[in-house]
């Protein structure tokens, strides 16, 4: 899962909420320079990466992009499931996306200063482009593959990626409504972070 999931996944916890955003960047035990808290969103953030690479449906996903993405098919798969998350956010959270980024975004700056070494020219960018509201949308998403594969070692094939998801957008959503309920179930029984999310969203 890619940001704005990982960030739902931490439920209300502002601390369970940063540990998990900054989760790939805090290597081996060095979460153990946290507060309590935090290194549970730190731990989280890994246990949700390692539920989410062992899962089927998630495997079956990445199928469709292995050939154009290869290693880095689960990082597509990542980002489009973020996309559906965003696209149908009103089924899992009460408030809309557009206020929850935007409380999301003040903690990030409030915290700058306890960010990783190396995260913080990330979160510049993240912040100035309103990632996490570019999810809700295709050029949004464009926007952020074409920028990825410009900063990172990502292969430059978003035009495959978006035309598979603009034609295979309902199976790639099935598979993500199959698969996140028994990542939310997951997390619940192992962290009790306490997601907030309809009852009838979790079958």
């Amino acid at each position: 899962m890619n940001f704005l999931a990982h960030i739902y996944l931490s439920g209300d916890s502002d601390d369970v909420k940063f540990g998990n955003f900054i989760g790939d960047y805090v290597k081996g035990a060095d979460y153990n320079h946290y507060s309590s808290e935090v290194r549970k969103g730190i731990l989280l953030h890994r246990a949700i990466d390692f539920f989410t690479d062992s899962h089927p449906v998630v495997r079956r996903s990445k199928l469709r992009f292995a050939n154009a993405y290869h290693k880095y098919a689960g990082v597509i798969v990542d980002i489009l499931y973020d996309h559906i998350l965003a696209v149908n956010w009103n089924k899992f959270y009460p408030e809309e996306l557009t206020w929850y980024t935007e409380r999301f975004y003040y903690l990030v700056e409030s915290r700058f200063n306890q960010l990783p070494r190396g995260m913080q020219g990330f979160i510049t960018s993240l912040l100035k482009n309103d990632w996490l509201m570019a999810y809700s949308t295709l050029p949004g998403i464009e926007r952020v593959l074409r920028g990825m594969s410009m900063k990172t070692s990502l292969p430059d094939e978003t035009d495959f990626a978006m035309n598979l998801l603009r034609t295979q957008s309902d199976q790639i959503a099935d598979e993500f409504f199959e698969f996140f309920p028994d990542l939310i179930n997951y997390v619940e029984n192992n962290f009790s972070v306490g997601i907030i999310s309809p009852k009838e969203n979790r079958a």
